[in-house]
């Protein structure tokens, strides 16, 4: 253990040596929140010449793997140790800490999956730190555990990471994720006894997992095993599908699709619906280009049907040769074809066109196209035949977001979610037939829902485009008409798009009086691919005005008061966060950048980063490096000027973006005359990018999160004893 525990030798030596107060307790209170004496860090003299500039990099020794380097150990100790002491004596951490825990206490269902008459469910009973995996004979019979993660290890850090049971449902494939990290371990159950079988896949990531109908084996993705050391930080490549056939070793498992003359590409594997194709999705980065491959599985011959990565092309599902797909070929909002694959040259049919909203998910299930959309980022689902003609729309229950749809074709029983800011998620049984939804499992909370109103409202970035931002608030705090601290969330990248959910501590925030936004930027898939375009490669600066335009009009509109604005991101969004600050941080009181991608000139060279270049572009090319140098948080601090209070999170077992990002950032902020507000670093242990994190860890960092936040906004947390 790194964040609690002393180390031993040379380690302990030269923390003792900093000044006492790096690793003691720092009294805090509501009146001195100033910065504390940070820990002292090494300054190397790295400098790089970039395409005819000096870039310095000072802090270069700490992109190593805290597991194999010491010095890197020693510093996160002694930084933990400061941040773990400041955190600790905040106003109303302690009352924040103990309602998130009674917010989090409540059942919770995931969607569940039929196959063979058995109910395949996940469920947590509150605070479990790992949802259990259950299984019923018919959708009314008695629940039994199948795989209770629990039991897997002393900090609950390991969990079920994902499951797929054969179409008979006596067997379950099962993935095991390990302190957080994006690698996977695979198992194989016997539903029926509950034995794990020898069968036992390594080294998997990125991977789908899909049976072969018959039950005789498996498809997944693979990279090669790393080299001692280099598991959490080399690159990614020589992505591989492979067939493992129950009863072997991995030693013996297929090969089935591979591009060793192109070793940066991904290839994503499944099963067509009738049992007969593998069909291999291959992307070389984040971007919706796909080509897609046909495996027939009894001869092994390979056809590419899509081919040239110019387009999304994702498979649906297939009657027969009728295969169906969503795309964004001549549909930048994207629409379903259809193609017949029996047929020579490949004519593509549209089946659904091109709406005035944005196309997410698409399932074949009951005899019809289920479809999901997006109106200004909240969910619409459509029912249509699979001719194309629309059908009806389904009924929710107000603005939200809705997700499964999942079935057979020939059953008329489908599951959904649905959840909104102040709605946790209730499961819905739907009727395709009738069209009639029922509820399946519903929450019991403890508070009103309808104590807490969500609004959309819709601001003017920079440029004047329009930006749509969610609004949560207490009835009392919207009634009253007064201004409150705000937390303002964003993202803005990689296509992904911020829709309604729920979160028992930003819940949490709300019953101390405090608002609660999220701004749809640019970058991300609300508005299709335009508004991806619109904040990505040199266009990237068009996401910071955006998340500035909506503090702006957060404080115009008297929704939070100038000085009551912290703002928080996670992965891009912890880019995000660095980025604006650097611009503009006169504008905000506090921020949390977590997990964020702070080295724009070197975040290729890590794991899953050479991915990333889709959005952000190649370091290595003189014109993206120059939109790169403008913006990285590492490179930009304006040492000199009054800076926010600023909590950095990350964690040692972060293999999505490495830890080292947000310890260089840390590191150069503290260098800098940033004023008299802290910049803090919390170092989590046995945890990762944010996936299965434990409930009680999860809880923890969200109370020193939103207490840290709260303290410098004048977000009285105290007030929750009341």
């Amino acid at each position: 253990m790194i964040r609690h525990a002393l180390l031993a030798g040379a380690a302990a030596l030269a923390i003792a040596a900093m000044p006492s107060t790096s690793i003691h307790a720092h009294e805090v209170s509501a009146e001195t929140m100033t910065a504390p004496e940070y820990p002292a860090t090494r300054a190397g003299d790295v400098i790089d010449t970039l395409f005819g500039q000096q870039v310095a990099d000072p802090y270069r020794w700490l992109e190593n793997d805290v597991r194999v380097d010491s010095e890197v150990a020693e510093w996160v100790e002694a930084q933990n140790a400061v941040t773990d002491a400041f955190l600790a004596n905040l106003p109303g951490r302690e009352q924040l800490k103990a309602r998130i825990t009674e917010l989090t206490d409540y059942e919770r269902f995931g969607l569940p999956y039929e196959k063979g008459g058995r109910y395949f469910y996940s469920r947590n009973d509150g605070l479990q730190n790992q949802s259990v995996l259950y299984v019923r004979d018919g959708l009314d019979g008695e629940a039994r555990v199948l795989i209770d993660p629990n039991d897997w290890s002393d900090d609950d850090a390991t969990a079920l990471a994902g499951w797929s049971p054969t179409e008979d449902g006596s067997k379950l494939l099962y993935a095991i994720q390990d302190g957080g990290s994006d690698w996977r371990t695979v198992k194989v159950l016997d539903v029926m006894t509950g034995e794990v079988m020898d069968d036992t896949v390594e080294w998997v990531k990125f991977s789908g997992l899909d049976w072969a109908k018959d039950g005789s084996g498996f498809y997944y993705s693979r990279f090669p095993a790393t080299g001692e050391g280099e598991t959490f930080q080399a690159l990614n490549k020589n992505h591989t599908v492979y067939f493992h056939r129950l009863g072997t070793p991995q030693s013996a498992d297929v090969k089935v699709y591979e591009t060793p003359d192109n070793p940066d590409l991904n290839h994503f594997a499944g099963v067509s619906d009738d049992g007969k194709y593998v069909i291999v999705t291959s992307s070389s980065g984040t971007d919706d280009r796909y080509e897609v491959s046909l495996i027939d599985r009894e001869s092994g011959e390979t056809r590419v049907i899509v081919p040239g990565f110019e387009h999304a092309y994702s498979y649906v599902g297939n009657r027969g040769d009728r295969f169906f797909f969503t795309t964004n070929d001549g549909a930048p909002l994207k629409k379903v074809v259809a193609t017949d694959i029996s047929a020579d040259e490949l004519e593509w049919t549209t089946i659904i066109p091109e709406a005035e909203e944005t196309l997410g998910g698409v399932s074949l299930a009951g005899g019809h196209l289920i479809a999901s959309y997006l109106r200004d980022a909240k969910s619409m689902i459509q029912v249509f035949d699979t001719d194309g003609a629309k059908v009806r729309e389904v009924a929710l229950p107000g603005i939200g977001s809705a997700g499964g749809f999942g079935g057979e074709f020939d059953k008329s029983e489908t599951f959904y979610s649905f959840s909104s800011y102040n709605r946790p998620g209730t499961v819905y049984r739907y009727d395709i037939a009738t069209g009639e939804s029922s509820v399946w499992a519903q929450p019991e909370v403890d508070f009103d829902p309808e104590d807490f109103v969500v609004e959309q409202r819709f601001y003017q970035s920079k440029d004047g485009t329009r930006v749509p931002l969610f609004l949560v608030r207490s009835k009392a705090v919207a009634d009253s008409g007064k201004a409150a601290p705000t937390l303002l969330y964003g993202y803005g990248g990689f296509n992904i798009s911020l829709t309604p959910g729920f979160s028992a501590s930003r819940l949490a925030w709300l019953e101390a009086g405090g608002a609660y936004a999220v701004a749809n930027l640019r970058g991300g898939g609300e508005y299709g691919k335009a508004w991806h375009d619109g904040g990505r490669l040199n266009n990237k600066q068009n996401v910071f005005d955006d998340f500035i335009g909506a503090g702006e009009y957060l404080i115009a509109e008297g929704v939070t008061p100038a000085g009551g604005l912290a703002i928080q991101g996670g992965s891009n969004g912890g880019l995000l966060v660095g980025a604006v600050v650097n611009q503009r941080p006169d504008l905000f009181a506090a921020g949390n950048a977590a997990v964020g991608v702070m080295d724009m000139l070197r975040f290729d060279r890590f794991t899953a980063g050479r991915y990333w270049v889709d959005d952000y572009g190649y370091p290595s090319k003189e014109a993206d490096f120059n939109v790169l140098r403008a913006y990285s948080p590492y490179h930009n601090i304006k040492s000199g000027t009054a800076y926010p209070a600023l909590l950095v999170t990350t964690a040692d077992t972060d293999d999505r973006v490495v830890p080292g990002h947000s310890f260089k950032y840390i590191a150069a902020l503290q260098a800098a005359d940033l004023g008299d507000h802290p910049q803090l670093i919390r170092i989590e242990t046995r945890a990762g990018h944010g996936s299965g994190k434990p409930t009680d860890k999860a809880i923890e960092e969200a109370a020193d999160i939103l207490a840290f936040l709260g303290s410098f906004t004048g977000l009285d947390m105290t007030s929750l004893d009341d």
